[in-house]
């Protein structure tokens, strides 16, 4: 299963999502995600941060969970074909630019066959475009 990072954060701070999202990935025999996927997971754990401070203990056990999670996780790293498949999906999907990258990591992990194979999300436009090119998502 490719994993978008709205699908992890879940995974490192406990939400109504939380225990779905962890059955799913015990599930998964090989999760993979974009190589910025670590970043955007940091930049929402701050924000949440910001806008309803966690106790300091809660946000570094987070963010040590996600040095461990995505240790082991394969990863789609940044290359030039990940980028250029991003710029040719914002013509077809009304995605942020982060979104289209996610996106074209998942095409390229599974190389452009993404018919069978799941996309793990709880962005909504994100869910969407990964449904017009063909994934299955999760969760339901």
């Amino acid at each position: 299963m490719f994993w978008d990072s709205s699908a992890l954060v879940p995974l490192l701070i406990a939400e109504s999502r939380s225990l779905d999202l962890t059955a799913l990935l015990e599930s998964d025999g090989e999760p993979t995600i974009w190589w910025a996927s670590p970043v955007e997971c940091v930049s929402a754990l701050y924000r949440r941060h910001r806008e309803d401070p966690l106790p300091s203990s809660r946000l570094s056990d987070a963010l040590a969970r996600l040095g461990i999670l995505t240790s082991d996780l394969d990863t789609v790293a940044a290359a030039d074909r990940v980028r250029d498949r991003a710029g040719r999906l914002l013509a077809n999907h009304p995605l942020r630019a982060a979104d289209s990258l996610q996106l074209a990591a998942g095409l390229i992990w599974c190389e452009d066959q993404p018919e069978g194979e799941t996309f793990v999300c709880l962005d909504d436009r994100l869910r969407e475009a990964a449904r017009r090119e063909g994934f299955t998502l999760a969760p339901d």
